[in-house]
């Protein structure tokens, strides 16, 4: 996302209705208030799940507004968040979690050093290449690093298209993204030197815990 895509991105962050929009024509409304971590109810139990096992230092890639950031340093857990989005940084930021507005796949400091990092919010699509994202969270996690990441709903299959961000006033350039079906979850793992611990459906919400190697996981129940 670059240009347009960030002015409309940003606007959805302000508070102006905005939509995402496929190539193939879908629209569906931006989910700002999960973003922003104001609906509660159901989307805080699926975000307690995908933080509930951190309990060491925790990168969250294309942290947004820095909900999860912000809940794990309200818990004591050490946790840096990453956007390219400079509003969603400093919106993180003025909420007292620490963000870095960087590309993901540029520098950032701990590599190869983090416990834990998260792909919420059907992060694993960004770039529209799965295997690339998964594949740069395991060299930002230690050797026994554990990757939390949201799929989409089972049958989703893993489809990259184009979209783009529009809103009443700025329709954004297009990028691509992936849609990740929680099925394949062990497949990509695989590809990218994972191996699956569990998965679970939390709110009608998809999570999965990768291990970079097969130790033992900690219950995250």
């Amino acid at each position: 996302m670059s240009g347009k895509g960030f002015d409309v991105f940003e606007r959805a962050l302000a508070g102006e209705r905005c939509w995402v929009r496929t190539s193939n024509g879908n629209r569906q409304p931006v989910p700002t208030d999960r973003w922003l971590g104001v609906t509660g109810g159901v989307d805080h139990r699926a975000d307690t799940a995908l933080i509930c096992c951190c309990d060491g230092p925790t990168v969250d890639l294309g942290c947004g507004p820095g909900r999860l950031t912000a809940a794990l340093l309200q818990r004591g857990v050490p946790a840096l968040g990453v956007d390219v989005s400079p509003m969603a940084v400093a919106i993180s930021r003025f909420r007292g979690a620490p963000a870095l507005h960087r590309d993901l796949f540029g520098p950032l400091p701990g590599v190869g050093r983090w416990s834990y990092a998260l792909l919420a919010d059907g992060n694993i699509g960004i770039g529209g290449d799965p295997e690339r994202i998964l594949a740069r969270t395991g060299d930002l996690l230690a050797p026994d690093g554990l990757a939390i990441v949201e799929f989409d709903r089972p049958g989703t299959g893993s489809v990259t298209r184009q979209i783009r961000l529009e809103s009443p006033s700025r329709i954004g350039s297009w990028f691509p993204w992936a849609r990740v079906g929680i099925e394949h979850a062990d497949r990509l793992a695989a590809a990218t030197g994972f191996h699956v611990l569990t998965t679970a459906e939390v709110a009608g919400r998809y999570i999965a815990w990768l291990r970079r190697d097969g130790s033992a996981f900690r219950a995250v129940a």
